[in-house]
């Protein structure tokens, strides 16, 4: 119970819609009792597209680390992409691939340097994804596996250089031995260079293998080893996510049946993980996975909302084979489906099982005894709704049901918020009492305006919602101001329906500019900077200024076409009233905002406002939220700017 109920002092505030008319009254009756709503309505959804895990968020530097990249990733990749073979000072060398004595069996292709005349050495360089960024006076680990299989053993020597092949910094690391050893060192860069690239040299006539070839900034996410990229991570963090959905998305379920991600292949020594192509036709290293994914939601604050395949893999698998979307849906074989049971009720044992456990243990091992505090599991992603779905679905569910009550599971109603997809995978849920359910919606922003009452009709006792994915698709499905504001009415619409829609994600989070796969996004970057959007701002403003408590919201003079909408919550943890205003008219909007039945207010109230003349602009440089204070009263005048989202915060007096 919110501490407004408690002191008997609920608000009614207008919610609705109001057209773009000379002037709306919006009243807010204070002393009726709220609507206790979810109060982790806002997270984040990650994915491995566009770049977003390998070249993103996780800080490996070095791209091909493991020499891993082959056709099945791309046809034009090769175990040596992003490497070149070096050879200075005279030195004749050569390099091949080969498989013969790998380091373990999850990791089976490797390296071997040929030297013939070691001259000036014979090595190879990377210049990471796109360049390596280094700054001046940071540390940088570079680590890597290497054994001596023929010849004297030399050190080898490593080195940070410009492109021009001028010397950033430098050191040497130990003979390699005749069995796989790893080594280490740290280079400390002496200038800042956004196009650095690493140069491993051998000396000595022989033959040596090297593997895992890795560099590491010193400054990662919260210091953690194997960690995040300090700056993109930090931009996560910023919007307080409630929870993190991951690891996809269309990953989960994979491009075939031996591509459905298994999330026992991404934990333990990152040389052990078993990297596999991406379905987003580009490579995953596995160096992000499972126990990355649960530490970095424990380092946010966000519940953990893990996804996994349902047994079957994506219905688009081999399109490019068959051209042909919707028919690639293949089901693990019967005999096969305990063991991908067991997979999952494991990876639950993993989150939250004692240190005695097996699973457990694992975790524990790699340094994180306390348990992860799973709540949450997704059991499929936007799954064509099949025969062969449905039964390893319902082998899954019961499964998890029977020994997990604690765990609520999450079923799927396809890719789109109607279709047969959906009704089947409703009538799914409701026939299984689910209970909650993945919707999916990426449509205009007019739709947005148009279903701002979608969930007001939903049947209070059946399965909860879970909206997985969604985004406004503007013009050429670009971030704009305009897809942003209908975004923020369409939360409006969430807030006051968060007693069925638990949660609710923006899809995707993330995409590194020139290998961008999936427009819009919620974050663009690159190697150096970091570009959130309009649409972050607004994700950002409803997460960072959410509510447990819906109070009726009504707005008198309605007109069509809607192009307005508003909520107000409140904040047990504050007693603090946030009301919500959204005009997605080109023109500013005058409201009155009576506060009927008022004892007591705070004489200001803080003001956010994100608006801009342009409803087409694409430059959150431009359009920022501003905040600053206003007085209040208990009937006050507000005019909204066109295309603006404002959020007025305000503490009752004598609220405890």
């Amino acid at each position: 119970m919110s501490r407004l109920t408690k002191a008997g002092l609920l608000i009614t505030v207008f919610c609705g819609l109001i057209a773009t008319v000379k002037s709306e009254t919006v009243t807010i009756n204070m002393g009726v009792e709220g609507k206790q709503i979810s109060p982790d309505l806002v997270g984040i959804f990650f994915e491995d597209l566009s770049y977003a895990a390998d070249g993103g968020l996780y800080a490996e530097l070095i791209q091909n680390r493991s020499f891993d990249y082959s056709a099945a990733d791309r046809p034009e990749w090769t175990p040596l992409t992003a490497w070149q073979l070096v050879q200075r000072g005279g030195a004749q060398g050569s390099v091949a691939i080969e498989t013969a004595q790998p380091l373990n069996p999850n990791n089976s292709t490797y390296a071997v340097l040929t030297v013939e005349n070691s001259g000036g050495g014979v090595g190879l360089y990377n210049d990471g994804f796109g360049g390596i960024a280094v700054k001046g006076g940071d540390r940088y680990e570079i680590s890597l596996f290497a054994s001596q299989l023929a010849g004297s053993a030399f050190p080898l020597n490593v080195r940070l250089e410009t492109t021009a092949g001028a010397l950033l910094a430098e050191a040497r690391l130990p003979a390699p031995s005749a069995r796989w050893k790893k080594a280490s060192a740290v280079l400390v860069p002496a200038s800042t260079d956004t196009k650095a690239r690493l140069v491993v040299l051998a000396g000595g006539p022989g033959k040596v293998a090297l593997d895992m070839i890795s560099l590491f900034p010193g400054k990662t996410f919260h210091n953690r080893p194997n960690g995040l990229r300090a700056d993109l991570a930090q931009v996560i963090a910023d919007l307080k996510p409630k929870f993190m959905r991951f690891p996809g998305g269309c990953l989960v379920h994979g491009d075939g049946l031996d591509n459905i991600y298994q999330w026992k292949e991404t934990i333990g020594p990152v040389e052990q993980r078993k990297p596999q192509p991406n379905i987003w036709r580009y490579h995953q290293s596995k160096g992000l996975g499972y126990f990355e994914y649960f530490q970095f939601c424990e380092d946010i604050g966000a519940k953990p909302l893990p996804v996994v395949a349902a047994g079957v893999c994506c219905q688009n698998s081999n399109f490019l084979v068959t051209r042909r979307y919707g028919v690639g849906q293949l089901g693990l074989p019967m005999e096969k489906m305990p063991a991908y049971v067991q997979d999952v009720l494991d990876l639950i044992e993993y989150a939250n099982g004692p240190v005695t456990s097996i699973w457990g243990a694992k975790r524990a091992a790699a340094g994180h005894p306390k348990p992860f505090g799973l709540l949450y599991l997704g059991v499929g992603n936007e799954d064509k709704i099949t025969s062969v779905f449905r039964e390893r679905f319902e082998m899954i569910y019961k499964a998890v049901k029977m020994k997990h009550p604690e765990i609520t599971v999450i079923g799927t109603v396809g890719p789109n918020p109607d279709g047969d997809d959906y009704v089947k995978g409703w009538k799914i849920a409701n026939e299984l009492s689910l209970p909650m359910v993945d919707e999916h919606g990426y449509k205009s922003p007019q739709w947005f305006w148009e279903n701002l009452q979608r969930y007001d009709a939903y049947d209070r006792s059946k399965s909860k919602v879970y909206l997985g994915e969604w985004a406004a698709f503007d013009d050429k499905r670009r971030s704009t101001l305009r897809s942003a504001i209908s975004e923020a009415a369409y939360l409006t619409g969430l807030e006051r329906n968060a007693d069925v829609v638990r949660f609710a994600s923006y899809a995707p989070l993330l995409a590194k500019r020139d290998n961008t796969h999936w427009n819009p996004n919620l974050i663009y970057f690159t190697n150096t900077e970091v570009f959130p959007t309009i649409n972050y701002h607004v994700q950002h403003l409803f997460s960072v200024n959410s509510g447990d408590t819906y109070l009726t919201t009504t707005v008198s003079g309605s007109a069509t076409p809607v192009t307005f909408a508003a909520s107000s919550v409140c904040d047990s943890k504050t007693g603090d009233l946030i009301i919500k205003l959204v005009n997605g008219a080109n023109t500013p909007t005058p409201l009155r905002i009576t506060l009927a039945g008022a004892k007591e207010l705070s004489a200001t109230a803080t003001k956010t406002v994100l608006a801009g003349t342009n409803p087409m602009e694409t430059d959150e440089r431009i359009v920022r939220p501003q905040s600053s204070t206003m007085t209040i009263a208990p009937t006050f005048e507000y005019e909204a700017p066109a295309n603006s989202l404002t959020l007025i915060r305000l503490k009752p007096r004598g609220i405890r």
